[in-house]
């Protein structure tokens, strides 16, 4: 007898027999990045089956409650199998990288621009969601849904999402001795549940950036104003703001890292502050904390947006110019002048400086003075904050983050598939990415040398977070910040003045020397700039401003 006749797996069967089939398929096969994390943290296997059962029973309840909603008998099938392909692609990513689907990474890839979605994509990654989906397309497109009434229908998906429920709750019930320290000590389980997590976590990301009410805007411009340095018709200042991507501060041999990784910088009179810390794990939660006055824990506890590092400086007076090579500024740029890298090049620059559309971070050196010369006169003739937004050490594809002549280690690890790499080649790809970064802003301090004869100038560089490289079988970064790694946060910060400047500021560069072991975080920018800068306002705290016990009459 055929499968249909004997009533198998294509049918006739209801809407909630197909929903507890598709539930058994995703279970087994787009759930092993939940498995393998219990096996791993259990001890040994009488305890990681403690952890796999209870959580069995959590992710039938889950999956199935999820699924009852759509659990009709007709126009439903492609959301199916869009739930589906959901869970295949979410497996694919939480295997290959070894990432959790919590909203701060799904709210990052909303923010992914073509560019870097493109280093994502490879022919492994559409051979695994092929492997997962084959089964299920093939199923769908053929099994017979027997079609009720619309009120036995919903009489039977209410009883189904009961069931569900009521099983969630004596799993609870039964097994919270080993749920609740799992869930409290491994907050990263929760988001390994497929296709669950991604789809909470998705639905979340879209309701904070299109449908949350507005945030008021709190204004932090009131008072700001220039210091005393600008009177008696001082030269303009000219200030770089380089906001790195992706870079380790144990990864600068300016830091103490064996390879040489800074030659460049080596040979300028920089200062590398060694304990610097971020405030995010990713551009989207790192970006806009870092330029605001309010320091980690009040910014991701607020509940209203303030206006940030670029506001005050601009309402005191200085021209501010955000220069992006990157998915954007996140926010931070949108009341201040802002471009892309790539807007103003020629062809032939295009050509030698974007391939694939993708530029190099030495394309935002191209054009510069021209580019100050279009600011507003009155502000320049006063000073200018720059800020050089990298591309950097933008992974996966270290390997497309630096040029021929850059790639001092290798052979490099030349595929998006970092677990398929050697640990050394990989090292060796994201050095060179470093050494790219190095160059970048050695240029940037020359071009500013070349200015001092009209500016006063300097350069502050900080990047945005870290990156895993593989310890403990973690690659690129967006872990949840309670739990990341350290190389996820630790992250390197240099700074350069000019002789001008610092007799401008009052600055013992001897006494920096003596500072940059001192603990930071990215809560300190706000305050350093605004010293670096001589901008007054009332939101600035000594206490965080990293110059401040280097500065004469300070």
């Amino acid at each position: 007898m055929s499968p249909r006749r004997r009533g198998g797996w294509l049918g006739p069967m209801s809407a909630q027999r197909a929903v507890l089939l598709l539930t058994l398929y995703l279970l087994s096969a787009a759930n092993w990045p939940l498995w393998l994390a219990l096996v791993r943290i259990g001890t040994d296997s009488s305890t990681a089956l403690g952890l796999i059962v209870p959580m069995l029973g959590l992710q039938v309840a889950a999956t199935v409650a999820l699924l009852a909603v759509l659990a009709w008998a007709r126009g439903v099938r492609w959301l199916w199998w869009l739930t589906a392909m959901v869970a295949a692609f979410a497996q694919y990513y939480m295997l290959t990288y070894n990432v959790a689907m919590d909203p701060g990474m799904l709210a990052n890839v909303l923010q992914t621009d073509v560019r870097e979605a493109r280093d994502l994509i490879s022919w492994r990654m559409a051979a695994a969601v092929a492997g997962v989906m084959l089964l299920p397309t093939w199923w769908l497109w053929r099994v017979r849904i027997v079609v009720v009434p619309w009120w036995k229908q919903l009489l039977a998906n209410v009883v189904l999402l009961a069931a569900a429920l009521a099983l969630a709750a004596a799993t609870i019930t039964l097994s919270s001795r080993n749920l609740a320290p799992l869930m409290r000590n491994h907050v990263e389980v929760r988001y390994l549940m497929n296709p669950a997590a991604p789809l909470f976590s998705t639905g979340v990301a879209v309701y904070e950036r299109w449908f949350s009410r507005p945030r008021a805007l709190v204004k932090m411009t009131e008072g700001a104003a220039l210091g005393p340095s600008y009177a008696h018709d001082r030269r303009p200042l000219l200030f770089v703001l380089v906001v790195g991507e992706t870079a380790r501060a144990d990864h600068f041999s300016l830091n103490g890292y064996a390879r040489d990784t800074n030659p460049e910088l080596a040979r300028r009179d920089v200062q590398s502050w060694r304990n610097v810390f971020s405030c995010g794990t990713s551009t989207y939660s790192s970006l806009p904390c870092m330029f605001s006055p309010l320091g980690r824990e009040a910014f991701v506890s607020r509940s209203e947006d303030y206006e940030n590092l670029l506001d005050v400086a601009q309402a005191a007076g200085l021209a501010v110019l955000w220069l992006d090579n990157q998915s954007g500024c996140k926010g931070v740029c949108d009341r201040v002048h802002h471009a892309q890298a790539i807007e103003g090049l020629n062809a032939e620059q295009r050509k030698a400086l974007c391939d694939g559309g993708e530029c190099s971070d030495e394309a935002m050196l191209v054009g510069l003075d021209a580019r100050i010369a279009a600011l507003p006169e009155a502000q320049r003739a006063r000073g200018v904050l720059l800020v050089l937004h990298q591309m950097g050490s933008h992974g996966p594809a270290y390997y497309k983050r630096s040029r021929p002549e850059q790639k001092k280690f290798g052979p490099e690890c030349r595929t998006e598939v970092l677990s398929d790499c050697d640990q050394q080649a990989l090292l060796d790809a994201y050095d060179n990415s470093i050494i790219a970064t190095d160059a970048f802003l050695a240029r940037t301090v020359d071009w500013l040398q070349t200015r001092s004869a009209h500016d006063d100038t300097g350069l502050f560089y900080v990047s945005d977070h870290g990156e895993s490289l593989g310890e403990y079988g973690l690659f690129l970064h967006g872990m949840p910040y309670a739990i990341a790694p350290d190389v996820q946060k630790h992250v390197p910060m240099v700074t350069w003045f000019s002789k001008p400047l610092r007799q401008r500021l009052g600055l013992s560069e001897a006494c920096l020397r003596k500072e940059l072991d001192a603990p930071l975080t990215h809560d300190n920018l706000y305050a350093t700039v605004l010293s670096a800068l001589d901008v007054r306002s009332p939101s600035y705290r000594r206490a965080l401003d990293a110059l401040a016990s280097c500065r004469s009459g300070d």
